[in-house]
C-alpha cells in the first residue's frame, strides 16, 4: 500500500445479494456498517477522494446489496460497503432480509479485520446501534466509530457530543475512540484512512 498517500485508491469489484457471490475470502477486509442514511456511500467517496464511487442518496436504506470495493489495486485489501439497519419505514421482510445479508457476511469472512460504525453526530447512539455495538464484541472485532456529519454542527456541539458518547463506551472494550467526522469537508479522513491501513497490516 501507498502509506503516503492521505487518500485511498478505492476500485469497485462487485454487489452481491447472497453468500455464494462473494468474493473469494482472502486477504484483510474492513467492513462499513450504520443506521440508514448516516452517510456510509460518502464516507467512502470522502476516501476515495471521489464524488461517483458510491451512489449517494437522501432516501434512506438505498444500499441493500452487500459491495465490495478493491483498496489501493491490492485484491487482497477490501472495504465492504453492508446495508443500513434501523430504517423505521422499511418493512418487516426488508428488515429480515438486510439482517441476513449483514449476518451471512459477519459470519463466514475470516478475512474481516476492522468495523467501522458510522453515526449521524446528530442523533447519535440509537436503539439499533447499540444492539449493533455488542453484536460486532460478540465477533471480537475491532471497532472504529465515526460521528459523521458534524458540518452540520459548530465545533463546539460536536466535541460536546463527543465527550458524551465517551462516556457511556466503557462496556465496549473493542471499541476505539469516538471520531468526529465530515465527509462533506474531509475532516476526519487522514485518520480513518490510517485506521484502515493498520487493520490491513499497513502503517
Amino acid at each position: 500500500m501507498n502509506t503516503k498517500n492521505k487518500f485511498l485508491t478505492i476500485d469497485f469489484v462487485s454487489a452481491c445479494s447472497e453468500k455464494k457471490l462473494y468474493p473469494e475470502d482472502i486477504g484483510f477486509e474492513v467492513a462499513i456498517c450504520g443506521r440508514s442514511n448516516s452517510g456510509k456511500s460518502s464516507i467512502i467517496n470522502a476516501l476515495a477522494n471521489s464524488k461517483k464511487l458510491a451512489k449517494t442518496s437522501n432516501t434512506p436504506g438505498r444500499t441493500q446489496s452487500i459491495n465490495f470495493f478493491r483498496i489501493d489495486n491490492n485484491d487482497a485489501y477490501k472495504l465492504i460497503d453492508l446495508p443500513g439497519y434501523g430504517f423505521a419505514k422499511a418493512s418487516k421482510s426488508m428488515k429480515r432480509d438486510w439482517g441476513k445479508k449483514i449476518t451471512d457476511y459477519m459470519n463466514s469472512r475470516d478475512a474481516l479485520k476492522g468495523v467501522i460504525l458510522i453515526m449521524d453526530i446528530r442523533h447519535p447512539f440509537q436503539e439499533a446501534d447499540y444492539n449493533f455495538l455488542e453484536w460486532c464484541q460478540s465477533y471480537n472485532l475491532p471497532i472504529q466509530l465515526l460521528l459523521n456529519k458534524a458540518d452540520k454542527l459548530s465545533r463546539n456541539k460536536s466535541l460536546n457530543i463527543l465527550n458524551e458518547c465517551i462516556k457511556d463506551l466503557d462496556e465496549y472494550p473493542l471499541l476505539d475512540e469516538p471520531q468526529i467526522f465530515s465527509a462533506k469537508n474531509f475532516d476526519g479522513v487522514d485518520v480513518l484512512v490510517k485506521k484502515i491501513r493498520s487493520w490491513v497490516g499497513e502503517s
